[in-house]
């Protein structure tokens, strides 16, 4: 969530860059455009502080390219440039007038910042405001007053900046013409950046709000903004473990003084202050061409990329809306060449091919009306087979849904078998949580998306299940669902299900090989994700498990595109936390916000695989 790197980047880290950037100024804008600063007026009367690139060339009209963004538009005041313009050195040269803008109430902008800002459905009068509003406003008044422009605006961003994109479309102004909504900030609640299934995100939310969640008192520059926090402990895994509860957190470091933080405690479950910050009923009638970028592998914003494209194909048919996927971290797609990704090679930079025949393309074809831009509906990498694919429906329409099925002794196959009284039965204790990554880590990696999993395999409190040796490449397309029986000894728990990728012992190790890696066996974490037990009926309304009997718990994994290779084998793994990205779970009903050290319990867990009680996963096969 972050202009960053991997978007929870701690915002120290993005103030250090945006100083240094004030120093290094580019000579190539520098010479190529001229810089103008201006605080637009809103139909409210806010006015907001937006920075505008102009081409020094004047031969001939251009069209807008807006980035609007709570990151800071810095650098701030006259002669001073931005190292860069746009989301790559190709978007910089070919032209356009680059425009920058802090959103309402962040930065130099005017008024106040809210969240994910809720839509207003029926505006009344110039009071009635929203991001679509705002959008609307900016982009009318730089037609009007900026000089050599065509009339045709384009809109893009990453993660935060790629919700303001999608809050774009909602009544847009006539002259926006392509949106590009990138790993877009889409439903905090349900699956982006600080919530999966009802789960806090803990690591994300503490990190990233502890700085960006400081109240800001009147406009400000970078250089006066909050400073980055200091962990008392650098192992991320011991210094949430030792700080306690998501109340200890709070009254320790926070009180009452992040406002985020407090609607946490507030709204424990989806309740209507969730569901007003998800855009997606929204996106209707939407008239501007979209594509929305994102990457498989993004620890932040995966679930709003799928959300954000399924939601404007299921409410718009006709709108021109595609979607572009590839192997990425979060802004992997212009902040990396996509050749590799942790310990996984993909064999090609595919940053640079999307870059070359998707983003840059888009923006020449609809503003400038130059090029033959007529993608897939669908242009999918395919990890594993490390392929391109085109599909002309995402998820794919050509595909047989199979469900994996867990077996005694660590089992998995695609066939059911009948038997009775057959379970796997552990022990969780939320003293001990899993651990998310191997290693230590002072911050939350990007990696961890990717990773070897192998670790966790070796725990008692992670059950894993595993096919034999496959004969023949099966390629998963599509979402991936999780169908559990399940009992505790307790009356809450959350649940970890990982698709997982098992290298053949044979595989050799990459030449050269500075990390000393062993890729025979590897365990290569496919999709992950993870579900509060409670909410297993209803996220608005959370219920007890009853002690000791047996229960559904079924949910929605992401969406996959990966070719399980023939020679591997394919592995399920199921845990019961995964610490400290996501908050410990007290197996015990209760708003777990208020849970204290003596509400955290050990609980014995089954996982039941008998004919009347299957576990099994399902998943899309590409025929």
């Amino acid at each position: 969530m972050h202009t960053k790197k991997t978007l929870i980047l701690f915002f120290s880290l993005l103030i250090s860059y945006q100083l240094a950037a004030q120093q290094t100024d580019s000579a190539y804008v520098r010479e190529n455009y001229t810089k103008t600063e201006r605080q637009i007026p809103m139909r409210d009367g806010i006015k907001l502080f937006t920075s505008i690139y102009i081409p020094k060339d004047l031969s001939k009209k251009y069209p807008f390219l807006i980035n609007r963004t709570p990151y800071t538009v810095a650098p701030y005041g006259d002669g001073k440039y931005k190292t860069s313009l746009g989301n790559f050195p190709a978007m910089m040269k070919e032209g356009f007038i680059f425009v920058y803008q802090d959103v309402r109430g962040k930065w130099m902008s005017e008024g106040n910042f809210d969240d994910v800002r809720p839509q207003v459905a029926n505006k009344k009068n110039k009071k009635d405001i929203d991001e679509s509003s705002d959008t609307y406003d900016t982009i009318d008044w730089l037609v009007k007053n900026i000089k050599n422009n065509n009339g045709k605006a384009g809109i893009y961003g990453i993660s935060y900046p790629g919700f303001y994109s999608t809050a774009s479309l909602p009544n847009a102004h006539p002259a926006l013409k392509a949106v590009s909504p990138q790993a877009p900030v889409t439903d905090w609640f349900m699956g982006d950046d600080f919530h999966h299934n009802g789960v806090l995100f803990l690591t994300d939310a503490f990190g990233f709000m502890s700085t960006f969640g400081v109240p800001r008192l009147k406009p400000i520059t970078v250089e006066k903004g909050p400073k980055g926090f200091q962990y008392s402990i650098t192992d991320n895994y011991s210094f949430f473990l030792k700080s306690g509860s998501v109340k200890d957190l709070k009254e320790k470091y926070f009180a009452d003084s992040i406002q985020f933080w407090n609607n946490l405690f507030a709204h424990p479950n989806l309740d209507t202050f969730w569901k007003a910050r998800n855009i997606q009923p929204y996106l209707t009638e939407v008239k501007p061409a979209v594509m929305v970028v994102g990457g498989f592998f993004d620890a932040e914003d995966a679930y709003g990329t799928f959300a954000t494209y399924k939601s404007i194909e299921k409410q718009n048919p006709g709108t021109n809306n595609i979607l572009v996927m590839g192997p990425w971290f979060h802004g992997g797609w212009v902040r990396s060449d996509g050749s590799s990704f942790g310990d996984i090679e993909f064999g090609q930079p595919t940053s640079t091919y999307y870059q070359e025949k998707f983003e840059l393309p888009f923006f020449k074809h609809y503003l400038k009306g130059q090029g033959d831009f007529n993608p897939a509906e669908a242009t999918i990498f395919v990890t594993g087979s490390n392929e391109w694919k085109k599909f002309n429906t995402w998820p794919p329409k050509d595909t047989e849904d199979k469900n994996l099925y867990l077996h005694p002794n660590g089992m998995l196959s695609f066939e059911k078998e009948a038997r009775t009284a057959s379970w796997d039965e552990y022990v969780s204790d939320p003293a001990s949580p899993v651990p998310y990554q191997e290693g230590v880590q002072q911050r939350r990696t990007r990696e961890y998306m990717i990773d070897d999993q192998r670790f966790a395999a070796r725990r008692p409190d992670v059950k894993t299940y595993q096919t034999p040796i496959l004969t023949e490449d099966i390629t998963l397309t599509g979402p991936v669902l999780a169908n559990l029986v399940v009992s505790t000894t307790g009356t809450d728990a959350d649940y970890v299900v990982k698709l997982i990728d098992v290298y053949p012992e044979d595989t050799p190790n990459p030449v050269p090989n500075p990390k000393d890696l062993v890729m025979g066996g590897y365990q290569m974490l496919i999709r992950g994700e993870i579900m509060r037990g409670k909410y297993r009926n209803s996220f608005e309304n959370p219920e007890a498990f009853i002690p000791g009997q047996i229960t559904k718990v079924h949910y929605t994994l992401p969406d996959v595109a990966h070719t399980f290779k023939k020679g591997h084998s394919i592995m399920i793994q199921i845990q019961n936390s995964w610490f400290p990205i996501a908050d410990r779970n007290p197996q015990k009903f209760m708003n777990i916000y208020e849970a204290e050290a003596k509400d955290f319990q050990k609980a014995t867990h089954r996982i039941y695989h008998d004919t009347s009680n299957s576990s099994y996963i399902t998943v899309s096969v590409l025929k």
